[in-house]
């Protein structure tokens, strides 16, 4: 049997392994990002010269026979390397961060995304948090980028800065409950209990990293019991999540019942190694004044959302979306974060 010293030793070992395949990895995809990069300039170059499309037909047929069995040099991926190189070379924040993700992830933002600033937030993001390409697909899809700028929760402040950017992104500003079957008029126990009888599609639209804890979860103090609508763990964040429901308008009262069940969870659930306890408080709808400034006493992290029965939104984001100066501060603040 081994010894401590012994397992210590071999971990340390197969952790040395893992880094060096990364490295590896890592330096095979940036020679091959930058291989493409210059591909797509010298074709956007010469495209230039006024030597038009034809060339680049022939430049496929004469690279894939000469490198058989080396992929990459379709007529399809040689325009895609001429769009990336065309589209990034000219915008500062972009041209340095072409190595930091795999080609196929490349072409995914290249193709869902036309704003600079877009762009850089899912590059940065997929880096920092090890998104998968379908992840990142979904990501996009789901408009991850407009709630960031528009999500109300107070994680900036309240947050320790390892996990603050993740749990940004782990809290939409609205969920579309459209899988529920629910009449328009409901009771928040109506509600909660959909939600318990279609948890997958709850867990789904809340996103993969939650799982379910329980409803109605029972905390005590002083002898009294309270209950929470819903009590949820999120892995990334290693931390429990309480989730309150409420069909009308948010009040802001409402922050200081959560605020009392995060101490609770805080004090009497939470084990030592997970992170302090979020909550969300899920609403039909919210005034964004109102909870700007019900959110900004507070410290303890809560997240306020809105939530939907019909899939006939999403709402235009535009319209929600904070002046240009508050938008960059907000943007600049999570880039920073991600690169540190």
């Amino acid at each position: 049997m081994l010894e401590n010293s012994q397992i210590q030793f071999i971990s340390e070992i197969k952790t040395k392994v893992r880094n060096a395949q990364y490295e590896a990895m890592k330096a095979v995809n940036v020679g091959l990002i930058n291989l493409y990069w210059e591909i797509g300039k010298s074709i956007s170059e010469n495209q230039a010269e006024n030597w038009g499309k034809s060339v680049v037909p022939t430049l496929s047929k004469e690279l894939q026979n000469e490198f058989p069995g080396v992929g990459g040099f379709s007529t399809t991926n040689l325009w895609l390397m001429t769009q990336f190189y065309s589209e990034y070379q000219s915008v500062e924040n972009l041209h340095p961060l072409v190595g930091e993700i795999s080609w196929s992830k490349h072409i995914v933002i290249l193709n869902k995304c036309k704003d600079p600033k877009e762009r850089e937030f899912y590059i940065l993001s997929t880096k920092k948090f090890g998104w998968s390409k379908n992840v990142l697909i979904h990501q996009i899809e789901n408009q991850t980028f407009q709630k960031y700028l528009v999500n109300q929760t107070n994680f900036d402040e309240t947050l320790p800065e390892k996990i603050r950017n993740q749990a940004i992104l782990a809290v939409k500003d609205e969920y579309i409950f459209d899988f529920l079957g629910i009449e328009e008029e409901h009771s928040e126990k109506d509600l909660e209990l959909k939600l318990i009888h279609n948890i997958r599609g709850f867990l789904l639209e809340l996103g993969s990293d939650f799982s379910f804890i329980g409803n109605q979860f029972k905390v005590e103090a002083s002898q009294k019991e309270y209950f929470i609508d819903l009590l949820l763990f999120h892995r990334r964040l290693q931390s429990l999540v309480a989730v309150e429901l409420k069909i009308g308008e948010f009040l802001p009262e409402y922050k200081g019942k959560m605020e009392f069940y995060l101490n609770l969870l805080n004090d009497k659930v939470k084990l030592n190694h997970e992170n302090e306890a979020i909550g969300i408080i899920i609403c039909k709808n919210k005034d964004r004044t109102i909870v700007e400034y019900s959110l900004k006493s507070s410290t303890l992290p809560i997240g306020v959302a809105t939530y939907s029965t019909s899939e006939k939104l999403p709402k235009d984001y535009q319209k929600l979306l904070p002046n240009t100066k508050e938008l960059s501060e907000k943007f600049d603040n999570y880039i920073k974060n991600l690169k540190e």
